[in-house]
């Protein structure tokens, strides 16, 4: 006789889970884990990390995955272990040795390399990359031992920082816009070096505003009980929290959420001194109802709604 086993239905759970993502894992196998661990209804990540990296991993549950878009766009902060004298066709450990050179640089050298790639810069994408070409993403060309031309793209390095020096690993913290690889970083400065190089280690420790030190790893996440884990859920507005505020009446929150645009200068608001993107509330409650455009003549423009019932 087959025994079935009753699977638990999910529930609606609503904020943001800063995971501690542990090496070896996909950015996607952890947040699976995470959804069943929390019984979620809906998940979804922030942007992945590559299975050797580790660290800040934040995941967005329910009315928050509204609100991912804003973490995608986000400057992050890294600590990097390059490598130096090997290259490998992945720009990490996860890959097959291409070349070793002699590693004979000093200090002066690296720091000197280092200017050269401070600010905006231009990169050219791994082609063990999810970006897509033809709808289909370029690692699979490169396990196919394809290899495609790609377009440099430009980045910014906001900080680029010497850590240490034990040849022939050279640690390095960077901070950096959207869309940056840090692998291609650490091959480029290898390359500038004379010497090659990939990526030894890799971990993340800033999303925007949003901090490694406040993380939980998956382990503990496992050892804790329903509620605990509940409570480590930061809420939904923990992703807009660099955002000005703006609250509404309630008559001027219902047509909010219907979607009008508002015009605030007729009304008794308190109007931020900047255009642009804000976080909306309702006065009397302090309910997030979501982002909106503040725009010219202190127009609200709703953007992302919170569902409210």
């Amino acid at each position: 006789m087959t025994i079935q086993v009753k699977k638990m239905p999910r529930v609606p759970v609503h904020g943001v889970l800063l995971l501690d993502k542990p090496v070896g894992w996909s950015s996607n196998d952890a947040l699976i884990k995470a959804k069943r661990l929390l019984n979620a209804l809906k998940a979804g990540h922030t942007g992945t990390l590559d299975p050797f990296a580790t660290g800040l991993l934040p995941l967005c549950f329910g009315e928050a995955t509204k609100f991912s878009q804003d973490l995608l766009e986000a400057d992050k902060t890294y600590q990097t272990v390059v490598h130096l004298g090997v290259s490998t066709n992945t720009g990490d450990t996860e890959g097959e040795v291409l070349q070793t050179l002699p590693v004979e640089v000093t200090v002066t050298q690296i720091e000197e390399v280092l200017g050269q790639f401070r600010g905006d810069i231009l990169q050219v994408p791994p082609m063990y990359s999810a970006l897509k070409r033809d709808g289909k993403p370029l690692y699979e060309y490169a396990r196919a031992g394809i290899t495609l031309e790609r377009e440099a793209r430009p980045v910014t390095i906001y900080l680029l920082e010497f850590v240490s020096y034990e040849a022939p690993f050279l640690t390095l913290n960077v901070r950096c816009s959207k869309g940056t690889y840090i692998r291609v970083l650490g091959e480029d400065i290898g390359n500038a070096l004379g010497c090659g190089a990939h990526l030894n280690a890799l971990r993340r420790t800033h999303v925007g505003h949003l901090l490694l030190e406040n993380t939980v790893t998956l382990e503990a996440l496992t050892a804790m009980d329903e509620s605990q884990r509940a409570q480590l859920l930061a809420p939904v507005d923990a992703l807009l929290s660099s955002f000005p505020e703006v609250l509404l009446s309630d008559d001027l929150a219902r047509r909010f959420l219907q979607g009008q645009r508002l015009a605030l200068g007729k009304e008794e608001v308190q109007i931020p001194e900047q255009f642009g993107r804000v976080r909306v509330y309702r006065e009397s409650n302090r309910q997030l109802l979501g982002s909106a455009q503040l725009q010219e003549y202190a127009i609200l423009a709703p953007e992302r709604l919170v569902s409210t019932v």
